[in-house]
């Protein structure tokens, strides 16, 4: 059975999880009455704890707003959670300043960590894989991060200095829309102010966020993400790419997902359902089209090249190499 002091401190955990803690819930929690829960509030109050009381039908114990308790208490199991996060970030390069605080974050938990637990910890992660390689990321100044968030949560504006992809800066007033994580990459996404026109920004090209005054509505439509995704399918390249598709939305999109590609339909009867094959027109740009060949063959559905002429050619050749390559015989003796 916990100790008096264990349920004090199980009690302050309970709190500091947030939000208003009714005392039939915080008793079950804890296994005990009521009444004891009310000295178990008073304890904390005498140890300087700012425990609210709320009145009323949904009444019971908060913590007062914006108090910040020392010293950070986490469970084994929120550690654990804790240390994960941390480790996947790093892996996924969705980390701020250079890494520097997601290592001295890992390695301060991993100092108060119980021994028995720091050892599951190590056996975990020299069982753990992952399916792709580590990759160096340029990754956003904290700062920025948290600037432009605060502007998307309250609709205000933000200028911000940044430098484009072929080294070009410039100074920019943004209505951010939200702020998405994307294949290892943070950007944020809105209205560019000078232009009236949605763009989205990689967040580590930004060297400087500054709140200004004012609001916006943010507009209906698509999300954050959705907006991102098409940004991606809808970027200036060399190449502008238009076919027919006959398939299902779930088949193209196996293999051709919303950061690559458009999809509308082509042809299509009144309330039909999504799942039945049909053809869908689909549009996408890209640099190169020598990947695009292999990419139509896996979807094993018929297909038209409406542009361009030269991706076209590039499917003739790659069926007439696997044409010849399946008639030519094996001129190698079988493996032993």
């Amino acid at each position: 059975m916990p100790r008096p002091t264990g349920r004090v401190l199980t009690l302050l955990e309970l709190l500091q999880s947030g939000g208003t803690r009714t005392v039939a819930e915080l008793a079950d929690r804890l296994g005990v009455e009521g009444r004891t829960v009310r000295r178990y509030v008073d304890q904390l109050i005498d140890l300087d704890v700012p425990v609210e009381s709320v009145r009323g039908r949904y009444g019971g114990y908060r913590l007062a707003p914006g108090y910040r308790l020392p010293p950070l208490m986490l469970s084994d199991d929120e550690a654990l959670a804790v240390l994960l996060g941390l480790i996947a970030g790093r892996r996924a390069g969705l980390t701020t300043t250079q890494h520097t605080a997601n290592e001295t974050a890992s390695a301060k938990i991993r100092r108060v960590l119980p021994k028995h637990i720091a050892r599951r910890l190590d056996t975990l992660l020299e069982s753990l894989a992952f399916t792709e390689q580590s990759s160096e990321f340029d990754t956003p100044d904290a700062e920025v991060l948290l600037t432009i968030a605060d502007a998307v949560r309250h609709h205000r504006p933000v200028s911000i200095r940044y430098t484009d992809r072929d080294g070009r800066r410039s100074e920019r007033t943004l209505h951010a829309y939200g702020i998405v994580a994307h294949s290892g990459r943070w950007y944020v996404t809105g209205k560019d102010a000078q232009i009236d026109q949605d763009r989205t920004f990689r967040l580590d090209r930004i060297a400087d966020a500054r709140t200004l005054p004012g609001s916006f509505e943010t507009p209906m439509g698509p999300g954050p993400a959705q907006r991102v995704l098409s940004g991606f399918a809808t970027a200036e390249y060399r190449h502008k790419v238009t076919l027919r598709i006959h398939g299902t939305v779930e088949q193209i999109r196996a293999h051709l997902p919303n950061s690559v590609a458009n999809l509308e339909e082509h042809e299509s009867a009144a309330g039909e359902d999504r799942a039945t094959e049909r053809w869908l027109r689909v549009q996408l740009r890209a640099e190169r089209l020598d990947w695009l060949p292999p990419v139509l063959a896996s979807l094993n559905r018929p297909f038209v090249i409406e542009r361009p002429d030269e991706l076209r050619d590039l499917v003739i050749e790659l069926a007439d190499r696997l044409t010849s390559y399946a008639a030519e015989p094996d001129s190698e003796e079988p493996m032993s």
